[in-house]
Parts: structure tokens; C-alpha cells; sequence
């Protein structure tokens, strides 16, 4: 994981920054330490509010207006994966170099964003091709551990970077930053992140698995017993996979989950 001072020896080169977050949840995957790093080094910033597939286009839209309105920041709602608003946002990107440049040059964009909000497939997408090596989890063969540098169409170049670390801790940042086999305590996590889901969608794990319960433990065990991990010596569930599946699921968008945008701007921590 990069650490803040390459983050801003790497914004130093660069002449536009690009934010990915995870449209579900965007102030669980911004980075307003990043956002304002970015306002010190005089770095134009986008927000890509990516994973629009995932959420209705009107939840969508009004994180875009949010983050328009109340952060004063460019803001665009894009499925990396689905190629939904692509390009309105290649041509922003393009805009936002232009501006930078004064009209002319070959500028860099930097790609940021923390594991798992679709930051390699963004790029793919500023590449014109499918070409970037991708791999779903941090720790995995294909994740970004160095800066990485792509020419691509339109007359700027990419970088890709290290992931950064969200200011705000909490399950997010737990289940983005480890590796889903290395996560500390994944039956609590698999427990912290249920709870949150269910604020937000009561009826989520009754779509995704046919499980009633609202009651995070009762909904590992009955997850476990369905998928017929069991202990042969004592017949227990297997906790610890229910709550693995649990957190990939949750990542891959498989639990419909969203956060609606608040109606009034929340005051940002230091």
C-alpha cells in the first residue's frame, strides 16, 4: 500500500488526479486527506463515482450532485466494467488537461483510489483497449504494487498508482486492504459489514441467499449449513467461510447494497 509521501511525490508529476470510489459507498472509499493534498499541490481532481451498474441511476446522480454541491469537487457517475458513462468521462479527463496545460502539451493523469473500486478497469477504459493485467483482490497476482506509466488516446498519459488509504477506518478499510484470506478476525468483520449492509437494505441477504434473519451470527450459521460447511467431527458451521463469502460477495456486488446521499453536507473530518 502506498504510504502519504509517495502519494504526494506521485501527485507532483501529475497534472490531473483522478479519485475512484465505490459508487455504493462513497465516503467509506474516498479519501478527503487525498482531496485535499490535491488542492495544496494545485492538482485538478475528478471524483469517478464508478460502479454505477450497481445502484438506480437516481441514487447515483445524487452522489454526483453531492459531491458537486457540498465538496465543490467534478463529480461523474461511470460502470467501469458495464462502459456506462464512459465518455463523458474521457472527455472531462481530456477538458481537465487542457485546463491544466493552458491548451497544449502532453499531460499525465493519475488514476487513485483504495483496493477493490475498479480502478484497473477505469484504465482500461482510458486505454481504448483491454490490456491492463486486472485481478480482483489486494495481495493477488496482477495487483498494482508500483506507479505504472500508460501512453493512451487523446494525448495524455495514465498513471497508474498504488492504492491509497481511506482516512476514515472501519470495515471498508478492512475488507479492502487484506487480502480476504489474511483478514483479521474475518467471522467479527464478516458480522460489522452484515450490520452495515442491513442498515441500508433490510432484505438484502434474504434476495442474495434466501436467509430471513436479520441477525448477523444467525445469518453466518445458516449461510454455512446451506453451503454445507460443517465440521465433520462436532457438526458446527464453519464460521469463518460463511463470513469469506460474505465479504467477496459484498466486494463483487453480488449483496445489493447502496447508501443513499445525505440531504444536507456532513461536516469533514481533519
Amino acid at each position: 500500500m502506498a504510504s502519504w509521501r509517495l502519494v504526494r511525490e506521485l501527485l507532483g508529476g501529475v497534472d490531473v488526479a483522478v479519485e475512484v470510489v465505490d459508487v455504493r459507498d462513497p465516503i467509506s472509499t474516498r479519501s478527503v486527506r487525498f482531496e485535499r493534498m490535491c488542492g495544496e499541490l494545485g492538482v485538478s481532481l475528478v471524483v469517478v463515482l464508478n460502479k454505477a451498474d450497481l445502484i438506480p441511476k437516481g441514487v447515483g446522480l445524487g452522489w454526483v450532485r453531492y459531491f458537486k454541491v457540498y465538496e465543490g469537487l467534478d463529480a461523474v457517475l461511470v460502470s467501469a466494467r458495464e462502459r456506462l458513462g464512459t465518455l463523458r468521462f474521457r472527455g472531462l479527463v481530456k477538458e481537465k488537461v487542457r485546463e491544466a496545460l493552458g491548451g497544449g502539451g502532453v499531460g499525465v493523469v493519475g488514476v487513485f483510489g483504495v483496493p477493490k473500486v475498479g480502478k484497473s478497469t477505469l484504465i482500461n477504459v482510458l486505454k481504448g483497449r483491454h490490456s491492463a493485467t486486472t485481478s480482483p483482490y489486494p495481495g493477488t497476482p496482477g495487483y498494482t504494487r508500483r506507479a505504472q506509466l500508460f501512453k493512451v488516446r487523446g494525448g495524455f498519459y495514465v498513471l497508474d498508482t498504488p492504492g491509497i488509504i481511506p482516512v476514515e477506518e472501519g470495515v471498508e478499510s478492512i475488507i479492502r486492504m487484506n487480502p480476504i484470506d489474511k483478514i483479521p478476525n474475518p467471522v467479527q468483520t464478516a458480522v460489522e459489514l452484515i450490520k452495515k449492509v442491513l442498515q441500508h437494505n433490510p432484505k438484502a441477504f434474504q434476495t442474495t441467499y434466501g436467509i430471513e434473519t436479520q441477525n448477523p451470527p444467525e445469518i453466518l450459521k445458516e449461510l454455512a449449513i446451506k453451503r454445507g460447511w460443517i465440521h465433520k467431527k462436532d457438526r458446527e458451521p464453519i464460521l469463518h467461510e460463511a463470513a469469506k463469502k460474505i465479504i467477496k460477495d459484498y466486494l463483487d456486488g453480488e449483496i445489493k447494497y447502496y447508501v443513499k446521499p445525505p440531504k444536507q453536507p456532513k461536516t469533514q473530518h481533519p
